[in-house]
């Protein structure tokens, strides 16, 4: 992990803070893959690519219970969610950065850094196996035995650590949750309409979006700054 030090001077540009799974790391169909792993051990059936992108949702035990037709309590979660990852491990040397990864990131004119909802002590190494780390102040996954809930808090937590205040930053994922983490800490986002979620559902929220990981970085980079007042 990298990191620069809390309360430290504010960038004079706005801080890009990146999603890892579905953003930068292209990994829908392992991710739908692991998903029915884990279905088919509970005895659900398997869900398509584009169902999943339509109906995946957190908390992750939501979109369980309503794919198996039952209750997911925290025991049973823990279960699917080992299940889930075990698959996910197997295929993880398959999956390759999004096509125009390094190139959104070398685009970028300020400080970056990365947030992601994987197991922390897997992400580092990954993150610097596909040869990234050096460019990001801090690299942050889940400090948890077992995932599945929001991301508002990790990212609150990753903006503290780097010293940072919201009105400083714009986060770039795929997902709902994403935007409403940003917005939970007066960030803006630009939503990226090739990762894990329905592009429909993310036009449809009223946030930036962008078919590119560059395009993404283009609407950042034309974001009013400093941010309007009130605005997030």
């Amino acid at each position: 992990m990298t990191g620069a030090q809390p309360g430290t001077t504010g960038p004079t540009r706005p801080h890009l803070v990146w999603d890892w799974n579905g953003t930068l790391l292209d990994d829908l169909d392992l991710v739908v893959a692991a998903t029915n792993v884990a279905f088919a051990s509970a005895g659900g059936r398997s869900v398509t690519v584009d169902e999943h992108r339509v109906r995946f949702r957190r908390p992750i035990a939501d979109y369980y219970a309503e794919m198996l037709g039952r209750a997911v309590d925290a025991e049973a979660f823990g279960t699917l969610d080992r299940i889930f990852h075990d698959a996910y491990r197997v295929g993880l040397a398959s999956c390759a950065l999004a096509a125009d990864a390094t190139a959104a990131i070398a685009a970028w004119p300020g400080t970056q850094s990365l947030l992601s909802m994987w197991f922390h002590e897997e992400l580092v190494p990954t993150v610097r196996a596909y040869g990234l780390t050096a460019h990001f102040t801090r690299v942050d996954g889940l400090r948890a035995p077992v995932g599945g809930g929001f991301k508002a808090e990790w990212l609150a937590k990753h903006l503290a650590e780097l010293g940072l205040d919201g009105g400083e930053v714009v986060l770039v994922g795929d997902s709902l949750d994403d935007a409403d983490a940003a917005e939970s800490v007066g960030a803006r986002c630009v939503l990226y309409t090739c990762g894990l979620s329905d592009p429909h559902r993310l036009r449809a929220s009223g946030h930036l979006t962008a078919d590119t990981l560059t395009d993404a970085v283009s609407l950042a980079t034309a974001l009013p700054w400093p941010a309007p007042s009130g605005r997030a």
